[in-house]
């Protein structure tokens, strides 16, 4: 019975990291048809929260005042730690504009470590030798997955920033999104987390989008990109990581990082040589290593 109960949730998160693995190339391809990152990130947003409403009163209606109701201490917790999430999207979406999606997801893998670096800041703990290994590990993964052994790449600097800041935000919603209001619906976490979320891509939306909003988004992308990115990862992903725990379902998260990148070379053609896939295989090897007991249990 346990052993099934993991499989559910390896297949849940397996899921919710291959639908989120997917999002930069539709992303992609919709500024290749003209929109703007104001406009990718509001549909997505809007459609998000809608889809969130409508789960959360399908649960209501379903379980009745069995429902635990999130109080207004929580509301306001949840909304701050979405800030960060809409901050993960703003960064993500224009990185991913001077850059390819291959690289931007790569730095936003970078949370590996700058998990090891926010643990060990905030809630004062050394790193164990085994994380210490990992995050050489994916340091050295990182250099041969950007292709930086080569002298004739040459990146966007504007891209790789604002990758690395998408990676320290999305490291700020991890830890975040586990320690708030933990006791409330994934469903409910979601919608407030959101709504958090859309304060910051409607205030980046008024602040730099200068041509006429395009509406021809929602009908075009919106949906699609609401769907991969703010409505199947994170109910599959609250609903799998219980089942698995961390650390097993951390190692299944990973499957984001090569669906990302096989998308974008089969949609998007970008180049992927040997030496990249090596280095994103070592990043996944140091996800592996970070979490798995090496330890015999008696």
């Amino acid at each position: 019975m346990i052993k099934n109960s993991v499989l559910k949730g390896v297949f849940l998160v397996g899921l919710g990291a291959t639908s989120y693995g997917m999002l930069a190339t539709f992303v992609k391809i919709a500024y290749g048809e003209g929109f703007t990152t104001p406009e990718v990130t509001i549909a997505q947003f809007i459609y998000g929260i809608l889809g969130m409403l409508i789960i959360n009163s399908f649960q209501k209606a379903k379980k009745g005042n069995d429902v635990v109701k999130a109080s207004k201490k929580n509301i306001f917790q949840l909304m701050l730690a979405g800030t960060s999430l809409g901050m993960t999207s703003v960064f993500y979406y224009l990185a991913i504009k001077y850059i390819p999606v291959s690289i931007a997801i790569i730095l936003l893998m970078q949370t590996v470590w700058m998990g090891v670096l926010f643990e060990m800041i905030l809630e004062k703990k050394t790193p164990s030798t085994q994380k210490i290994i990992s995050v050489i590990i994916v340091l050295i993964g990182t250099a041969l997955a950007t292709n930086l052994i080569q002298s004739k790449v040459d990146f966007d600097w504007r891209g790789i920033v604002l990758g690395l800041l998408s990676a320290v935000s999305f490291t700020t919603t991890m830890f975040t999104a586990n320690r708030v209001a933990t006791h409330v619906s994934s469903a409910q976490r979601s919608l407030f987390m959101l709504l958090g979320g859309a304060i910051i891509v409607f205030g980046f939306a008024l602040a730099t989008q200068n041509a006429p909003f395009n509406f021809d988004i929602f009908m075009k992308w919106g949906i699609v990109l609401a769907l991969f990115g703010t409505v199947i990862p994170p109910l599959l992903f609250n609903a799998g990581f219980p089942l698995t725990g961390i650390g097993l379902g951390s190692i299944v998260s990973a499957l984001e990082l090569p669906v990302s990148v096989l998308m974008a070379y089969f949609l998007l053609s970008e180049k992927v040589n040997t030496i990249q896939w090596f280095g994103i295989l070592l990043i996944i090897l140091a996800i592996i290593i970070m979490n798995v007991n090496f330890k015999k249990t008696t």
